[in-house]
């Protein structure tokens, strides 16, 4: 809901992150002449997990960001601040199973050759026995998954790439998750999607997200498109203030009164507003409260978990490598995830046409031995990694540079709703004019196009005094004026949850 101002009291609202929710947020309150001060853990980039990285004038993501979005406004919104910089590019991703490349979305003459004729009809007879004898009750990832697709193309289509990006077992991941993940892609939809010929579907809501085969991209990065919304608070007098820290976040007789930070090199600052918007992780924002939460709210934060991921680009020497945007690395024999080929995104993320830029993609948790790990071996790694997988020869690669971006997946275990529902209660009835927006803000695994919508929202809350319910917009960035009983908006788009109690081996 929106919030009142004392009386004579001018509006001023502290941004937490500026990131995609942030940054939205800000431009939002700015087209309707409110005041913001956006704070900024980084020292240089903005975008968080968005940005685009810069080194020796090779620009990569963390992560690959496709910008298609069945929001129309936001869609409408990206136009607006780049206009012709956004480019409409062709999608082409494979998944890599035993050295084979099997395209993605499924093609069926593909498929077909690459499987090879036995294993296509021992897989359609594993898909027909598993609809024939479905596990009754499936608890587990893997019995859902082979109940809707059979247990041959579970183990090469899903189970390693899932291990590999949450660091749990597909048999103690919870069937729920899996439900609601790959929902829009059953068997028929595959089957549609690789036998028959493509039809533009009449209506936005009804494109699969997972079988689209074009994508937007700004020229030089997503983080073209955030940095373009920081030099336009810069050019209104509201520049994005860098390298602090949230140290504190004070309150007082239910309203919080400015946010406290702090540069590395220990300068303090305040900074005092009549509303704030928080994007940085919820357990980070409770663990800053002054005074303290009680002692149940900060129980609930703190026991909210997070993936974390690395990215390590290598500059290869080589003009083509594989024409890809991105692959997914199904051999269980190496580490890496998923591989992106950022001068397939955009010919302009690479300085020399004659080089190369790949984005290795590892999953892990801060503090583990592949986190810890110094950049020298990482970069190593990678390289050992692409030359076993036959994407390039190692002494092909002249430079890597390596990122480590914690809290990069909000981890959704047993227990994780009603934590977030123990913050959420009291934020909002005791801190009233303390707003949550965006991933980690909210605590919610979604693409920046659903957090953008939920920054949208709270802004025009703020500046309007609407009423909108940031929580209710869903994962594909749609907003739902009514929820019913039963359901689930609010946890956005599905993380892995993981079992509780004993599982089947």
């Amino acid at each position: 809901m929106g919030t009142l101002t004392a009386v004579g009291e001018r509006q001023h609202v502290v941004i937490m992150g500026a990131g995609p929710a942030g940054l939205t947020a800000a431009y939002e309150l700015m087209k309707h002449g409110v005041p913001v001060t956006v704070v900024e853990k980084d020292p240089s980039y903005v975008g968080g997990l968005a940005r685009t990285v810069e080194h020796n004038g090779y620009r990569f993501d963390i992560g690959g960001h496709r910008f298609f979005s069945k929001n129309q406004e936001v869609e409408d919104l990206w136009t607006e601040i780049l206009g012709p910089e956004m480019l409409t590019r062709d999608r082409l991703s494979r998944i890599y199973y035993r050295g084979r490349f099997f395209a993605y979305p499924l093609k069926a003459a593909n498929a077909l050759w690459n499987l090879g004729l036995v294993e296509t009809v021992l897989c359609l007879a594993s898909y027909a026995r598993a609809r024939v004898f479905p596990i009754p009750h499936p608890r587990t990832f893997e019995d859902w998954v082979r109940n809707q697709f059979g247990w041959r193309l579970y183990r090469i289509f899903f189970k390693t790439y899932t291990e590999k990006v949450w660091g749990i077992s597909t048999t103690e991941l919870s069937a729920d998750w899996a439900a609601q993940r790959i929902k829009s892609l059953d068997m028929w939809e595959v089957l549609k999607s690789a036998l028959l010929p493509r039809r533009k579907p009449s209506r936005r809501d009804d494109i699969v997200t997972t079988l689209i085969d074009s994508f937007r991209y700004p020229r030089l990065g997503p983080g073209q498109m955030w940095e373009r919304v920081a030099a336009i608070c810069d050019e209104r007098g509201q520049p994005v203030v860098f390298g602090q820290s949230v140290d504190a976040i004070k309150h007082d007789r239910g309203r919080v009164l400015s946010v406290i930070t702090r540069t590395a090199a220990g300068k303090i600052a305040e900074h005092p507003g009549t509303d704030f918007i928080s994007s940085i992780p919820v357990r980070e924002v409770i663990a800053r409260l002054d005074p303290p939460a009680p002692e149940a709210v900060q129980k609930a934060a703190n026991s909210l978990s997070y993936r974390d991921f690395i990215s390590v680009a290598l500059m290869i020497d080589k003009a083509d490598v594989f024409p890809d945007n991105w692959i997914y690395i199904h051999d269980p024999t190496v580490r890496v995830g998923r591989i992106q080929n950022f001068k397939n995104w955009s010919p302009s993320m690479v300085p020399d046409p004659s080089k190369t830029c790949l984005g290795l993609e590892y999953f892990c948790f801060e503090g583990d031995g592949m986190w810890t790990s110094d950049d020298a071996a990482l970069v190593a790694l990678a390289t050992k990694e692409l030359a076993h997988l036959g994407v390039c020869s190692a002494d092909q690669v002249f430079d890597g540079v390596v990122v480590r971006q914690a809290k990069a997946y909000p981890v959704y275990d047993d227990a994780y709703q009603s934590h977030v529902e123990a913050v959420r209660e009291y934020l909002q009835s005791q801190l009233t004019n303390l707003h949550l927006a965006g991933r980690n803000g909210m605590h919610k695994y979604n693409n920046q196009d659903h957090s953008m919508m939920t920054a949208l929202l709270v802004a025009r809350n703020i500046a309007t005094g609407s009423s909108y319910d940031a929580w209710k917009v869903n994962a594909e960035a749609v907003y739902h004026e009514d929820v019913h009983v039963g359901e689930r908006d609010m946890t956005g788009r599905q993380v892995p949850q993981r079992l509780a109690g004993e599982v089947r081996s």
